[in-house]
């Protein structure tokens, strides 16, 4: 493991009266970025740190880290997967945060929760999500985005057994979806879980495989960014991409592969739009709390702050 002085090395605490937030990711370190943003009136130093897939390093930052910085964020990797109202917790991301003992870890899932759940809410005037065919590349880690969509009555296709086990089983309902969370999150959420999420170099190469053909079929595709991109095919002519974490290298690869229009459940803020266990991290440091905040809370915060999906036609 590095020395804790090498690993801050450079490293700089916000300003006196910011709050400061890091998201530790297991992501590649080309996407860090640091950022002074002001919020509700309160200024923030937003920053992210990746550890290119080393989860050493990353236990090391949150050990290092602990105490200095007012909450983490947890990046590349969930510590839980809400699903049906059910929490379950990946057994070796937990083992990676247990060092955080006087910060909160907060890793976005109870924020997407409610926040992801609101913007398809949002977006049915402009998209009208019954007459849309979306793809969602995984579902079971945005439980509530899943659910509005079939609220919203879309066509849908999950793809968590077609890309996460590599086997052409669409689910093609949101009781299907709800049978396989049962069946298998127990289970994988005791595997280590770059097994089937990208983590560091493989977040900047595609794989294309069976479920390819999806892509074709969807006007929609939704979900995480890494695993969109992961499976996605050349052509992505007059597709429609809704996802969260961009950089400018994800708006670039967008329009080389010819996506007609990019929507973010999060705002910009400063030069990206961050994940939602920074916002979440955010809401936390803001609230004064030690912990994660209810669905509610989150909500009141998102009203407040006036959060509302951001439409890019590309």
């Amino acid at each position: 493991m590095p020395l804790m002085t090498d690993i801050l090395q450079g490293w700089q605490p916000a300003p006196a009266g910011h709050k400061h937030v890091v998201s530790v990711s297991l992501g590649s370190s080309a996407r860090n970025a640091r950022e002074s943003v002001t919020v509700l009136g309160q200024p923030f130093i937003i920053e992210r740190l990746g550890t290119d897939g080393d989860p050493k390093k990353m236990a090391a930052l949150f050990q290092a880290l602990d105490g200095k910085v007012d909450a983490f964020g947890l990046g590349g990797a969930d510590l839980y997967v809400i699903a049906d109202e059910k929490r379950y917790t990946f057994r070796n991301v937990r083992a990676l945060v247990k060092n955080a003992v006087q910060t909160p870890v907060l890793d976005g899932s109870g924020l997407k929760n409610t926040l992801e759940r609101d913007a398809i809410a949002q977006l049915d005037p402009i998209l009208n999500w019954r007459t849309q065919k979306v793809l969602m590349v995984s579902a079971v880690d945005r439980f509530g985005m899943a659910e509005a969509l079939a609220q919203h009555h879309a066509d849908i296709v999950f793809g968590d057994i077609v890309f996460g086990l590599n086997l052409d089983r669409p689910l093609r309902s949101i009781t299907s979806l709800r049978r396989v969370a049962k069946l298998v999150l127990p289970v994988i959420t005791q595997l280590p879980q770059d097994w089937f999420y990208p983590t560091g170099a493989k977040q900047e190469s595609s794989v294309q495989g069976s479920g390819t053909k999806y892509y074709a079929w969807a006007d929609v595709i939704a979900g995480d960014t890494h695993y969109a991109k992961r499976y996605a095919p050349q052509d992505l002519s007059g597709k429609t991409i809704l996802t969260q974490t961009i950089t400018a290298a994800d708006r670039d690869w967008m329009k080389q592969r010819g996506v007609k229009r990019l929507i973010t459940t999060t705002p910009r803020m400063g030069s990206r739009n961050f994940a939602t266990n920074v916002l979440e991290a955010m809401f936390v440091a803001l609230s004064g709390k030690r912990e994660a905040l209810t669905g509610p809370e989150y909500l009141g915060f998102i009203r407040q702050v006036g959060f509302r999906p951001e439409v890019n036609e590309l």
